[in-house]
């Protein structure tokens, strides 16, 4: 996976992939943040909405990412962990959001492990909960930055909204999805 350092603003960012799935960015930001001491990790990407008042192009601030993986038990908790985002992290990006007129809701996510379920069921639950869209890499991104002691924070764009059947095209992913990169780019540290 490639990554790039530039400067925002006078600032210095790196940006790279993650790629897909909490298996994959499990070992990124493991090594991003225990072995080239990384203190921040703002993810950025697109998600399934879950909610009737949540619409394509509307950003979404996970505060929590809830999982059906079972990469949590690596850390032999007695119980269920709810990952959560950094809050400052969380509260900056809301306030840039806010400033740049973006559309944004704040609440918990599911990372899930599967992308196409073949249960036609399966996302009655997690609405019902008030989880606000569908991704896959944010809890584990989560669990490693709780663990190390670090930050980390993930931010989306609604491609797809899966009660409805709506989605956007890949051109209009291409040239649309900007407001969650200068979010992330505002607040990066």
């Amino acid at each position: 996976m490639f990554g790039y350092t530039g400067t925002y603003k006078g600032k210095e960012v790196s940006v790279m992939g993650s790629g897909m799935g909490i298996p994959s960015i499990g070992i990124y930001s493991y090594e991003l943040y225990n072995f080239f001491d990384v203190e921040t990790i703002i993810r950025i990407g697109s998600c399934g909405a879950l909610q009737e008042n949540v619409n394509l192009y509307d950003v979404i601030i996970a505060q929590a990412a809830s999982t059906n993986s079972n990469y949590v038990d690596q850390y032999n908790i007695p119980g269920h962990f709810a990952p959560i985002a950094d809050f400052e992290l969380v509260t900056k990006a809301k306030s840039v959001a806010d400033q740049i007129g973006a559309t944004t809701h704040v609440g918990n996510v599911l990372s899930s492990d599967t992308f196409y379920n073949a249960d036609p069921t399966f996302n009655d639950a997690w609405k019902k909960m008030g989880i606000l869209g569908i991704e896959m890499e944010s809890a584990g991104l989560y669990l490693n930055a709780i663990h190390a002691g670090k930050k980390a924070l993930g931010i989306f764009t609604v491609s797809d909204h899966i009660l409805r059947d709506e989605a956007t095209t890949p051109e209009e992913r291409q040239n649309s999805f900007t407001q969650m990169m200068e979010i992330a780019l505002e607040i990066a540290e």
